[in-house]
């Protein structure tokens, strides 16, 4: 949405009788076509842009859904969530941690930690979740969690204030309790990472990325062509960046997909660190916690930026400058055969196009990348980075659920659980999802040496025939086919799915925190297209009690042969912390890709041009030789 937009669906709802005063916005969209009305549109027909807003109140319960057209601020759409939240906004949780510190029993905690100067006192609003506590009934809770900064601009994040939690309503500032767990004493030693404050090593000489023609993209506002690739680049304060309509040579591959949720459980049942279950993306959003992007530091070479909008609690436009970068990098050798007998060698270097952005929930960093390269493979890389979750603990004794990485700081066990989702549109509508297993044959007359085995493949019919984990001994592998388009070979045309980071949950599905993320159960999940099913863990998931789950809608278990369908693949990290996790992580990654199989007659870089890098010179000064 535009800046001009989002003024204009804000205006409607402060004019509006009912919803109007008092009003407080939280996450703005655009509510995007269903699959017919997408259809529909590039047969000629026009589609109304309408803006999805989420509206609530400081003295009405609930969070109201809102749909504003765009052409006239006609409020076409309103429907009241009398038990629901609205994901957590930037000013909210700032003030939650200037609330806590005012408090006179918290400042009392702190004194009887020897905090006398609340000045360095660090409050973090993490999720409530819904453990059913008492007295925080109807309200939505943040469950705080504490650090202390010795001076200005450390690492805080080395002096967990440990034991020491409040419950306190994000939306009116009420403290609903102060939990003071006791435990051990802060963790004083510096452990810096910011040049100011340590030594740093010697520089590397300049390695510079250089596109002498400009690059290879071309862009028309938001839409995208590079190579044989189109598609559209969206973002919302929730997903971040959303890719629309995906097209390889004109053909579609998927009309839209995104990052749907990541959930983070930590593995500590100690003191108040068993409430640790954020789930970034439907709590707080990753598209309102963009960087603003720097120029030679987070991507190198010849790059193209897109500003960002959303609104704030009061409806004023934010705009975070360059949060989505694009650019081309080399991926090294594409393909290469060399023909030995007439000593004839093929080769060709790849390049891929890449989008990108940066976010920061907390104390994590998380940069999402989306590839296309010029075999037709779309991949979605996740880097994880920034600064571990701490702990106190006693030196040397980090106990069982955490490592140390500092004396007398740990960081618990946890993992970070992504959920993707993709509305496919492989050459069209009616898609399916194939299921492959891997078998060796028995020993045997068919398999006398024993060295047999093969491929076994099952259409997934229902949704709950596709609710599957991943299965190492049979190499599973799923297939999104379009069963009435065929290739040369006389088969449906597809794209597999390669997931090589699936998870194994560790939080328990009876647990509070396993029921509300009850989507990471299985690997993969698919489901027909419903406009009111945009999320994994639901529509809204701040203290939500799980029932929107993707475990739960799929006992409809409706059809899912040949038709309009969403596939929702989970994958991410088990995060086992290192010492060498701190001060802030190495980048850790982790993703999935989509890749033709069977989508077309053969190799689609085939017809690549030879290409030699002429600028490449040998390192030590003997005469070149290029290939």
């Amino acid at each position: 949405m535009s800046a001009a937009e989002i003024n204009s669906a804000v205006n409607a709802i402060k004019t509006d009788a009912d919803l109007g005063p008092g009003a407080l916005f939280g996450n703005i969209d655009l509510r995007e076509p269903s699959p017919q009305e997408w259809r529909d549109h590039l047969a000629g027909k026009a589609f109304r842009r309408e803006a999805r807003l989420n509206i609530s109140h400081l003295d009405r319960p609930g969070v109201w859904m809102v749909f504003v057209a765009l052409d006239n601020g006609a409020i076409t759409f309103r429907r009241h969530f009398p038990t629901s939240h609205s994901a957590f906004q930037v000013e909210q949780l700032l003030d939650v941690e200037r609330k806590v510190k005012a408090d006179p029993n918290f400042i009392e905690a702190c004194r009887k930690r020897g905090i006398t100067d609340m000045t360095g006192v660090c409050v973090d609003s993490w999720s409530g979740g819904n453990f059913g506590d008492a007295g925080e009934e109807g309200h939505m809770v943040s469950y705080v969690h504490c650090w202390l900064r010795l001076y200005e601009n450390e690492n805080f994040y080395a002096h967990p204030i440990d034991g020491l939690n409040v419950a306190i309503d994000v939306k009116t500032g009420e403290i609903l309790r102060i939990d003071d767990h006791g435990g051990p004493p802060i963790p004083m030693i510096d452990v810096p990472y910011d040049p100011d404050f340590m030594p740093t090593r010697a520089p590397m000489k300049p390695l510079n990325v250089v596109q002498p023609e400009g690059t290879s993209f071309t862009m028309d506002g938001h839409a995208i062509a590079w190579d044989k690739w189109t598609l559209g680049i969206g973002y919302s304060p929730r997903d971040g960046i959303i890719l629309h309509d995906v097209r390889y040579d004109g053909r579609p591959i998927v009309r839209r997909m995104a990052l749907g949720e990541l959930v983070v459980p930590y593995g500590s049942p100690e003191r108040g660190h068993y409430r640790k279950n954020i789930f970034d993306i439907g709590e707080y959003g990753f598209g309102k916690f963009n960087h603003s992007l720097k120029l030679g530091c987070d991507c190198l070479g010849a790059i193209h930026y897109l500003d960002s909008h959303f609104c704030g609690l009061d409806g004023g436009v934010i705009t975070i400058e360059k949060g989505i970068c694009i650019h081309e990098e080399d991926t090294g050798v594409l393909w290469k055969h060399w023909d030995f007998r007439v000593d004839r060698t093929e080769v060709r270097r790849g390049r891929r196009l890449v989008i990108s952005c940066i976010n920061t929930v907390g104390n994590y960093e998380y940069g999402q990348y989306w590839y296309f390269d010029q075999a037709g493979q779309i991949e979605c890389e996740v880097k994880a980075t920034g600064i571990v979750d701490t702990m106190a603990c006693d030196p040397g004794e980090p106990g069982k659920f955490a490592a140390e990485v500092s004396p007398g700081l740990s960081a618990p066990i946890h993992q970070h659980i992504f959920c993707v989702r993709m509305d496919m549109n492989l050459d069209g509508g009616g898609n399916s999802v194939v299921e492959a297993n891997s078998y060796a044959e028995p020993m045997g007359p068919t398999n006398r040496f024993g060295n047999g085995f093969y491929a076994e493949e099952t259409t997934l019919k229902t949704e709950l025939e596709a609710a599957r984990k991943a299965n190492l001994d049979t190499h599973r592998t799923w297939k999104i086919v379009n069963p009435s388009k065929l290739n040369a070979l006389g088969k449906p045309v597809g794209y597999r799915l390669h997931a090589p980071d699936c998870v194994t949950p560790m939080t328990n599905e009876a647990g509070p925190s396993g029921i509300r993320s009850n989507f990471i159960r299985n690997h993969l999940w698919v489901t027909p297209y419903n406009e009111n099913e945009r999320y994994p863990a639901g529509e809204y998931v701040c203290n939500s009690d799980g029932s929107d789950g993707l475990a739960e809608v799929v006992k409809q278990n409706r059809n899912v042969e040949n038709t309009d369908i969403v596939v929702w693949h989970c994958f991410g990290l088990h995060h086992v912390v290192r010492p060498e996790d701190f001060p802030v992580q190495p980048c850790i990654s982790c993703g999935f890709s989509l890749m033709p199989s069977g989508f077309f007659n053969l190799n689609p870089s085939n017809d690549l041009p030879r290409e030699t890098n002429k600028a490449s010179v040998l390192a030590l000064g003997e005469p070149a030789c290029h290939c």
